[in-house]
Protein backbone atom coordinates (compact mmCIF):
# COMPACT_ATOMS: atom_id res chain seq x y z
CA UNK A 1 0.00 0.00 0.00
CA UNK A 2 1.28 3.77 -0.84
CA UNK A 3 0.82 6.14 1.49
CA UNK A 4 -1.30 8.70 -0.74
CA UNK A 5 -4.97 9.23 -1.38
CA UNK A 6 -5.62 10.19 -4.75
CA UNK A 7 -8.42 11.82 -6.79
CA UNK A 8 -10.69 10.62 -9.76
CA UNK A 9 -10.94 11.81 -12.69
CA UNK A 10 -14.87 11.24 -13.76
CA UNK A 11 -17.78 9.73 -12.37
CA UNK A 12 -16.59 6.28 -12.99
CA UNK A 13 -13.38 4.75 -13.24
CA UNK A 14 -11.38 4.64 -16.86
CA UNK A 15 -9.68 1.89 -18.03
CA UNK A 16 -6.27 3.61 -17.49
CA UNK A 17 -7.15 4.45 -14.05
CA UNK A 18 -8.45 1.14 -12.70
CA UNK A 19 -5.36 -0.52 -14.15
CA UNK A 20 -3.03 2.17 -12.43
CA UNK A 21 -4.89 2.06 -8.93
CA UNK A 22 -4.60 -2.07 -8.90
CA UNK A 23 -0.93 -1.95 -9.48
CA UNK A 24 -0.42 1.38 -6.91
CA UNK A 25 -2.78 0.63 -4.31
CA UNK A 26 -3.09 3.87 -2.69
CA UNK A 27 -4.69 3.91 1.26
CA UNK A 28 -7.35 5.69 0.33
CA UNK A 29 -9.61 8.47 -2.41
CA UNK A 30 -10.96 11.45 -2.22
CA UNK A 31 -13.93 12.31 -4.37
CA UNK A 32 -15.08 15.76 -5.84
CA UNK A 33 -18.28 17.63 -7.50
CA UNK A 34 -16.77 16.48 -10.79
CA UNK A 35 -17.58 12.85 -9.23
CA UNK A 36 -20.93 13.01 -7.65
CA UNK A 37 -23.59 12.99 -10.17
CA UNK A 38 -26.78 10.91 -8.44
CA UNK A 39 -26.62 8.87 -5.12
CA UNK A 40 -26.42 5.92 -7.34
CA UNK A 41 -23.80 6.50 -9.51
CA UNK A 42 -21.73 7.52 -6.21
CA UNK A 43 -22.23 4.30 -4.34
CA UNK A 44 -21.40 2.32 -7.65
CA UNK A 45 -18.40 4.37 -8.06
CA UNK A 46 -17.58 3.61 -4.05
CA UNK A 47 -18.38 -0.17 -4.69
CA UNK A 48 -16.27 -0.09 -7.51
CA UNK A 49 -13.24 1.38 -5.60
CA UNK A 50 -13.74 -0.99 -2.55
CA UNK A 51 -14.02 -4.47 -4.95
CA UNK A 52 -11.05 -3.30 -6.77
CA UNK A 53 -8.64 -3.64 -3.79
CA UNK A 54 -11.06 -5.89 -1.69
CA UNK A 55 -11.22 -3.73 1.28
CA UNK A 56 -14.58 -3.07 3.20
CA UNK A 57 -12.56 -0.51 5.34
CA UNK A 58 -11.26 1.28 2.45
CA UNK A 59 -10.83 5.10 2.94
CA UNK A 60 -12.86 7.16 0.58
CA UNK A 61 -12.96 10.60 1.63
CA UNK A 62 -14.95 13.99 0.75
CA UNK A 63 -14.52 17.76 1.76
CA UNK A 64 -18.61 18.00 3.01
CA UNK A 65 -18.44 21.19 5.38
CA UNK A 66 -21.77 22.93 4.41
CA UNK A 67 -21.87 26.39 3.17
CA UNK A 68 -19.77 26.94 0.17
CA UNK A 69 -17.71 23.30 0.53
CA UNK A 70 -19.61 21.30 -0.46
CA UNK A 71 -18.78 18.14 -3.30
CA UNK A 72 -22.25 17.13 -2.87
CA UNK A 73 -25.08 19.38 -4.06
CA UNK A 74 -28.98 19.90 -4.51
CA UNK A 75 -31.06 18.93 -5.44
CA UNK A 76 -29.77 15.46 -4.74
CA UNK A 77 -28.57 16.34 -2.00
CA UNK A 78 -29.35 18.66 1.07
CA UNK A 79 -28.11 21.61 1.40
CA UNK A 80 -26.22 21.85 4.85
CA UNK A 81 -25.57 26.00 6.72
CA UNK A 82 -22.32 26.79 7.23
CA UNK A 83 -20.06 26.05 10.14
CA UNK A 84 -20.44 29.81 11.20
CA UNK A 85 -24.26 29.30 11.63
CA UNK A 86 -23.24 27.12 15.14
CA UNK A 87 -21.10 29.51 16.38
CA UNK A 88 -23.53 32.38 15.97
CA UNK A 89 -26.01 30.23 17.78
CA UNK A 90 -23.69 29.54 20.49
CA UNK A 91 -23.69 33.45 21.83
CA UNK A 92 -27.52 32.54 22.60
CA UNK A 93 -27.28 29.05 24.01
CA UNK A 94 -24.47 27.20 24.16
CA UNK A 95 -25.94 23.69 24.63
CA UNK A 96 -28.05 23.83 21.49
CA UNK A 97 -25.40 25.01 19.48
CA UNK A 98 -23.44 22.26 20.35
CA UNK A 99 -26.58 19.32 20.25
CA UNK A 100 -26.89 21.60 16.57
CA UNK A 101 -23.68 21.26 15.21
CA UNK A 102 -24.04 17.34 16.53
CA UNK A 103 -27.39 17.10 14.69
CA UNK A 104 -26.08 18.43 11.32
CA UNK A 105 -23.03 16.13 11.21
CA UNK A 106 -25.30 13.08 11.55
CA UNK A 107 -26.93 13.75 9.09
CA UNK A 108 -23.99 14.64 6.72
CA UNK A 109 -22.84 11.10 7.70
CA UNK A 110 -25.94 9.55 6.39
CA UNK A 111 -25.55 11.13 3.19
CA UNK A 112 -22.44 10.11 3.19
CA UNK A 113 -22.39 6.20 4.69
CA UNK A 114 -25.71 5.59 2.12
CA UNK A 115 -23.15 6.22 -1.22
CA UNK A 116 -20.20 4.12 0.46
CA UNK A 117 -18.31 7.76 1.55
CA UNK A 118 -16.35 7.13 5.33
CA UNK A 119 -14.52 10.12 5.81
CA UNK A 120 -15.15 13.46 5.99
CA UNK A 121 -12.69 16.53 5.95
CA UNK A 122 -14.38 18.00 9.18
CA UNK A 123 -14.26 19.81 11.57
CA UNK A 124 -12.08 22.74 10.97
CA UNK A 125 -9.92 23.24 14.77
CA UNK A 126 -9.11 26.79 13.05
CA UNK A 127 -9.45 29.58 15.01
CA UNK A 128 -10.54 32.59 13.58
CA UNK A 129 -8.99 36.34 13.39
CA UNK A 130 -9.22 39.25 12.23
CA UNK A 131 -8.12 40.85 9.78
CA UNK A 132 -7.19 36.98 8.37
CA UNK A 133 -8.15 35.96 4.95
CA UNK A 134 -11.46 35.06 4.47
CA UNK A 135 -10.65 31.62 2.92
CA UNK A 136 -11.54 30.23 6.42
CA UNK A 137 -14.45 33.02 7.35
CA UNK A 138 -17.67 31.21 8.03
CA UNK A 139 -16.13 27.58 7.49
CA UNK A 140 -14.92 28.43 11.19
CA UNK A 141 -16.59 27.75 14.14
CA UNK A 142 -15.29 30.62 16.00
CA UNK A 143 -12.76 33.20 17.52
CA UNK A 144 -12.48 31.48 20.83
CA UNK A 145 -10.35 28.62 21.63
CA UNK A 146 -12.85 26.73 23.86
CA UNK A 147 -15.83 27.59 21.54
CA UNK A 148 -14.46 26.29 18.62
CA UNK A 149 -13.45 22.78 20.55
CA UNK A 150 -16.73 22.61 22.42
CA UNK A 151 -18.15 22.67 18.71
CA UNK A 152 -15.45 20.89 17.09
CA UNK A 153 -16.45 17.93 19.20
CA UNK A 154 -20.05 18.08 18.62
CA UNK A 155 -19.18 17.66 14.81
CA UNK A 156 -16.43 14.87 15.55
CA UNK A 157 -19.23 13.14 17.33
CA UNK A 158 -22.14 12.97 14.90
CA UNK A 159 -19.80 11.96 12.44
CA UNK A 160 -18.97 9.16 14.34
CA UNK A 161 -22.18 8.55 15.35
CA UNK A 162 -23.40 7.80 11.87
CA UNK A 163 -20.27 5.99 10.95
CA UNK A 164 -18.24 8.45 9.17
CA UNK A 165 -14.73 9.21 10.37
CA UNK A 166 -13.84 13.31 10.91
CA UNK A 167 -10.78 15.07 9.92
CA UNK A 168 -9.60 17.86 12.05
CA UNK A 169 -7.80 20.56 10.33
CA UNK A 170 -5.65 22.78 9.80
CA UNK A 171 -3.37 21.25 11.77
CA UNK A 172 -1.91 23.69 14.02
CA UNK A 173 -4.13 26.33 12.68
CA UNK A 174 -4.99 27.93 9.68
CA UNK A 175 -6.68 30.71 11.11
CA UNK A 176 -4.14 33.69 11.03
CA UNK A 177 -3.64 33.59 7.55
CA UNK A 178 -3.10 36.26 5.07
CA UNK A 179 -3.48 34.72 1.97
CA UNK A 180 -5.88 32.05 0.64
CA UNK A 181 -3.10 28.93 0.51
CA UNK A 182 -4.92 27.72 -2.65
CA UNK A 183 -3.35 30.36 -4.58
CA UNK A 184 0.11 31.84 -2.41
CA UNK A 185 1.97 30.29 0.50
CA UNK A 186 0.96 32.16 3.67
CA UNK A 187 3.54 32.81 6.30
CA UNK A 188 2.25 33.61 10.15
CA UNK A 189 4.77 35.88 12.04
CA UNK A 190 2.94 35.15 15.55
CA UNK A 191 5.29 34.87 18.26
CA UNK A 192 5.25 31.20 20.18
CA UNK A 193 2.94 32.55 23.14
CA UNK A 194 0.37 33.97 20.79
CA UNK A 195 0.06 30.82 18.95
CA UNK A 196 -0.92 28.86 22.13
CA UNK A 197 -4.48 29.93 21.44
CA UNK A 198 -4.31 28.17 18.00
CA UNK A 199 -3.15 25.05 19.42
CA UNK A 200 -5.79 24.62 21.56
CA UNK A 201 -8.85 23.61 20.13
CA UNK A 202 -6.06 21.13 18.59
CA UNK A 203 -5.10 20.13 22.27
CA UNK A 204 -8.35 19.37 23.25
CA UNK A 205 -9.48 17.03 20.29
CA UNK A 206 -6.03 15.34 20.05
CA UNK A 207 -7.48 11.74 20.41
CA UNK A 208 -9.22 12.70 17.01
CA UNK A 209 -9.25 9.72 14.55
CA UNK A 210 -7.33 12.26 11.57
CA UNK A 211 -5.67 15.14 10.93
CA UNK A 212 -4.68 17.50 8.13
CA UNK A 213 -2.27 19.76 7.98
CA UNK A 214 -1.92 23.40 6.80
CA UNK A 215 0.12 24.70 4.31
CA UNK A 216 1.78 27.55 5.97
CA UNK A 217 5.26 29.01 7.17
CA UNK A 218 4.90 29.70 11.15
CA UNK A 219 8.19 31.60 11.88
CA UNK A 220 7.87 31.11 15.03
CA UNK A 221 8.78 27.05 14.65
CA UNK A 222 10.05 27.08 11.38
CA UNK A 223 10.53 30.01 9.34
CA UNK A 224 12.22 28.00 6.25
CA UNK A 225 9.22 25.23 5.22
CA UNK A 226 5.56 25.08 5.70
CA UNK A 227 4.34 23.03 8.20
CA UNK A 228 3.08 20.05 5.66
CA UNK A 229 7.01 20.35 4.74
CA UNK A 230 8.23 20.73 8.19
CA UNK A 231 9.85 17.78 10.48
CA UNK A 232 9.94 20.50 12.84
CA UNK A 233 5.82 21.52 13.02
CA UNK A 234 4.93 18.06 12.72
CA UNK A 235 7.34 15.91 15.44
CA UNK A 236 7.55 18.82 17.81
CA UNK A 237 4.01 20.61 17.63
CA UNK A 238 1.78 18.62 16.01
CA UNK A 239 3.23 14.85 17.57
CA UNK A 240 4.63 16.48 21.07
CA UNK A 241 3.01 19.82 22.08
CA UNK A 242 -0.95 18.44 20.35
CA UNK A 243 -0.27 15.32 21.61
CA UNK A 244 -1.68 14.25 17.99
CA UNK A 245 -1.41 10.23 17.52
CA UNK A 246 -3.78 9.80 15.00
CA UNK A 247 -3.72 9.62 11.46
CA UNK A 248 -1.76 12.90 9.57
CA UNK A 249 -2.45 13.98 6.16
CA UNK A 250 -0.98 16.68 4.25
CA UNK A 251 -3.50 19.48 2.89
CA UNK A 252 -3.90 19.11 -1.15
CA UNK A 253 -0.36 18.67 -2.58
CA UNK A 254 -1.41 21.12 -5.82
CA UNK A 255 -2.20 24.13 -3.60
CA UNK A 256 -0.34 26.75 -4.90
CA UNK A 257 1.43 27.67 -1.71
CA UNK A 258 3.45 24.75 -2.26
CA UNK A 259 6.61 24.69 -4.70
CA UNK A 260 7.69 21.89 -6.65
CA UNK A 261 6.75 18.92 -8.79
CA UNK A 262 3.66 17.02 -7.34
CA UNK A 263 5.87 13.52 -6.89
CA UNK A 264 8.78 15.47 -5.10
CA UNK A 265 6.36 17.16 -2.79
CA UNK A 266 4.13 13.97 -2.17
CA UNK A 267 8.05 12.03 -0.87
CA UNK A 268 8.63 15.60 1.25
CA UNK A 269 5.50 15.18 2.99
CA UNK A 270 6.08 11.96 4.11
CA UNK A 271 9.30 12.52 5.02
CA UNK A 272 8.56 15.51 6.93
CA UNK A 273 6.31 12.90 9.33
CA UNK A 274 2.75 12.82 7.27
CA UNK A 275 1.34 9.47 6.93
CA UNK A 276 -0.47 9.99 3.71
CA UNK A 277 -0.27 12.68 1.05
CA UNK A 278 -3.14 14.10 -0.13
CA UNK A 279 -3.09 14.65 -3.93
CA UNK A 280 -6.64 15.63 -5.40
CA UNK A 281 -6.84 16.53 -9.20
CA UNK A 282 -6.45 12.82 -10.69
CA UNK A 283 -3.85 13.84 -12.98
CA UNK A 284 -1.99 10.71 -14.16
CA UNK A 285 1.34 11.37 -14.92
CA UNK A 286 1.46 13.19 -11.17
CA UNK A 287 -0.50 9.94 -10.16
CA UNK A 288 2.36 7.49 -11.53
CA UNK A 289 5.18 9.73 -10.36
CA UNK A 290 4.08 9.87 -6.61
CA UNK A 291 3.46 6.04 -6.90
CA UNK A 292 7.19 5.64 -7.82
CA UNK A 293 8.58 8.69 -4.91
CA UNK A 294 6.98 7.07 -2.40
CA UNK A 295 7.98 3.45 -0.83
CA UNK A 296 5.35 1.73 0.90
CA UNK A 297 3.66 2.98 3.73
CA UNK A 298 5.35 2.53 6.73
CA UNK A 299 3.93 0.09 9.60
CA UNK A 300 2.95 2.83 12.47
CA UNK A 301 1.46 4.42 9.80
CA UNK A 302 -0.58 1.54 8.31
CA UNK A 303 -1.18 1.02 12.40
CA UNK A 304 -2.97 4.68 12.51
CA UNK A 305 -4.71 4.09 9.20
CA UNK A 306 -6.28 0.80 10.61
CA UNK A 307 -7.05 2.37 13.76
CA UNK A 308 -9.00 5.06 12.53
CA UNK A 309 -11.07 3.54 9.73
CA UNK A 310 -12.15 0.71 12.63
CA UNK A 311 -15.29 2.82 13.51
CA UNK A 312 -16.25 3.52 9.87
CA UNK A 313 -19.61 2.36 9.18
CA UNK A 314 -20.81 1.81 13.25
CA UNK A 315 -23.77 3.49 13.76
CA UNK A 316 -25.58 4.31 16.87
CA UNK A 317 -29.16 4.23 16.08
CA UNK A 318 -31.51 4.46 13.41
CA UNK A 319 -32.63 7.84 13.05
CA UNK A 320 -34.35 8.81 9.88
CA UNK A 321 -32.49 11.66 7.76
CA UNK A 322 -35.83 14.31 7.79
CA UNK A 323 -35.63 13.16 11.76
CA UNK A 324 -32.23 14.39 12.28
CA UNK A 325 -32.69 18.26 9.94
CA UNK A 326 -36.03 18.94 11.95
CA UNK A 327 -33.83 18.50 15.07
CA UNK A 328 -31.00 20.57 14.29
CA UNK A 329 -33.64 23.52 12.59
CA UNK A 330 -35.60 23.59 16.14
CA UNK A 331 -32.69 24.38 17.46
CA UNK A 332 -31.34 26.83 15.00
CA UNK A 333 -34.63 27.98 14.92
CA UNK A 334 -34.22 29.99 18.75
CA UNK A 335 -31.53 32.45 16.86
CA UNK A 336 -35.43 33.91 15.18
Amino acid sequence: MKPVIFGIAGDSLSAEERAFFREAEPAGYILFKRNCVDKAQVRALTDDLRGLHGRDDLAIMIDQEGGRVARMQPPVWPAFPAMQRFDALYDVAPSSAMMAARWNARAIAQTLREVGINVDALPLLDVRQEGASDIMGDRTLGTEPMRVAALGRAVLEGLGEGGVIGIVKHMPGHGRASVDSHHDLPTVTADSAALESDLEPFIRLKGAPMGMTAHIVYTAWDAERPASLSPVVIEQIIRQRIGFDGLLMSDDLDMKALQGDIPSLAAGVVAAGCDLALNCWARMEDMVGIANALSDISEVSRARLDRAMAGAGQVTDDVPLDDMLAQRDALLGVMA
